[in-house]
This record gives structure tokens, C-alpha cells and sequence, in this order.
């Protein structure tokens, strides 16, 4: 995950950006659509034919590169990645889900 600008997440009052992003679009089920020109070590064919983004047994993208929680491939990632906007609704409805407080305060 990488972006040009800071965006505000006004709603939750969290700022999301490069620095606070926890990645939660890289555990979203990428479809590739066309010639991603992606390596086929990080693709997959799902149960229906059609070719995916590998998920690794932790439940995250292949390329996301566990140290940095950045994309490895981001220069060249698929095109429905470019297309997801940090700071939009699916992108905050995403973070919300996955990094809500947890009832017992952890």
C-alpha cells in the first residue's frame, strides 16, 4: 500500500495514510482481469476458472511484504488494486471491519 496523499477518515476521526494504513485491502480476494502482467507465483486459479491473487495461509495477499505491510509489487500491482482508493468508503467500510476495537478492550 502506498499513496501520494493523506486521507481522513473524519467519520472514525482515524487519519489513514502510508504510515497508519494496516493493509486490509491486501486480505480482500483480488481477481485479475486481462494481462495484470502479474508473476504466476502469486496468482492463483480460483474454484471457478478464473485467476486470483494468491493468499498465503495467513490470510494475506502473496506480495505484501510482512515487514513493511507494503505492496512488493506496487508499480506493478493489478488493476482493480489501483482502483481501490485508500481513504474511500470500501477502503475505511474495510478498516473498520478488520481493525474495530475489540469488546474487551484489545
Amino acid at each position: 500500500m502506498n499513496a501520494k496523499n493523506d486521507m481522513d477518515d473524519t467519520d472514525a476521526g482515524l487519519s489513514i495514510s502510508c504510515t497508519t494504513c494496516e493493509a486490509c485491502c491486501c486480505r480482500l480476494e483480488v481477481m485479475l482481469i486481462g494481462d495484470d502482467g502479474i508473476p504466476m507465483e502469486l496468482t492463483v486459479q480460483d474454484r471457478w476458472g478464473g485467476w486470483v491473487m494468491l493468499r498465503l495461509d495467513d490470510g494475506w495477499c502473496a506480495a505484501l511484504d510482512r515487514n513493511t505491510m507494503l505492496c512488493s509489487i506496487y508499480e506493478h500491482r493489478p488493476n482493480i488494486c489501483r482502483d481501490y482508493q485508500m481513504g474511500e468508503s470500501d477502503c475505511i467500510g474495510e478498516r473498520s471491519r478488520l481493525v474495530a476495537p475489540q469488546p474487551n478492550g484489545r
